[in-house]
């Protein structure tokens, strides 16, 4: 579970959206978000994307990530997400799926390698015929399953590490049930800007995002890899850290009129 004792400053439309709230929350939808992490001479960075300001959120940094379609549904993945994520199976085998569509459409990368070769990754997806294939997916004209098979390939979901889970707060209009994953870029491959949400990206190290406005969540995610010096840190923490039960920040209203978001 994530903990921090120091509530969160919210932004100013967010505290008139927890002062006003009445009535009943809206139900949460299930999303997916990737911290995708490279490696440099002495330590990692992760990649984030600035949100466009027409967009929710806009001027906001984040990780590829949006919520699950109900086609994402990958042919074949691990046993142990269902208790690793804390869902039944099929639930499961779509959060996974969405963190593997979400990355592919934002970043323009591709955890997949060859059926028959699997601790083989696919390299460069940037030519011509993978972005016609990429923009497929992203129009919901073609599913990731049906690229994968299309091209012989496999969902690599071991290179995707569950981190946490985030639960969006009752007084948001759109409410998100959203699994936090990290990932490695494959060896090979380019993160780049094709979402189309996005007015810039960035490579950081987690120590070095204190300039970058960032929703809590964000925020969190990224001062808890802060701890760690290098990937293979990480991806060992990985292994120790709760995704299963999901993280309810808690609103307080306070008297200046302002609002503060608790993480319990």
């Amino acid at each position: 579970m994530v903990t921090d004792s120091t509530p969160f400053s919210l932004p100013p439309a967010m505290v008139r959206r927890a002062r006003e709230f009445r009535g009943t929350p809206a139900p949460a939808r299930d999303a997916a978000t990737v911290v995708l992490l490279r490696p440099t001479d002495d330590s990692f960075q992760l990649y984030a994307l600035k949100r466009a300001t027409t967009m929710a959120f806009g001027g906001l940094y984040a990780f590829p990530g949006g919520g699950v379609d109900p086609l994402d549904r990958p042919e074949t993945i691990r046993d142990d997400w269902p208790a690793l994520l804390g869902v039944p199976g099929e639930r499961a085998r779509a959060v996974v799926g969405a963190a593997a569509r979400e990355l592919f459409e934002e970043a323009g990368v591709l955890l997949a390698g060859p059926v028959e070769q699997p601790d083989r990754t696919i390299a460069d997806v940037t030519t011509t015929d993978w972005e016609a294939d990429r923009a497929a997916v992203a129009a919901r004209e073609l599913t990731l399953t049906a690229l994968l098979r299309k091209r012989g390939l496999r969902l690599r979901d071991d290179l995707l590490f569950p981190w946490a889970r985030w639960i969006t707060p009752e007084f948001e209009p759109k409410r998100f049930d959203t699994w936090f994953f990290v990932s490695l870029l494959p060896e090979g491959q380019t993160a780049r800007d094709v979402s189309g949400e996005s007015d810039g990206t960035t490579w950081v190290g987690p120590a070095e995002t204190g300039d970058l406005a960032m929703l809590p969540p964000t925020r969190s995610t990224v001062d808890s890899l802060r701890a760690y010096g290098q990937i293979e840190e990480v991806i060992a923490a990985a292994s120790r850290r709760d995704a299963a039960h999901p993280v309810r920040p808690r609103v307080e209203l306070t008297e200046d009129g302002g609002a503060l978001l608790h993480i319990p």
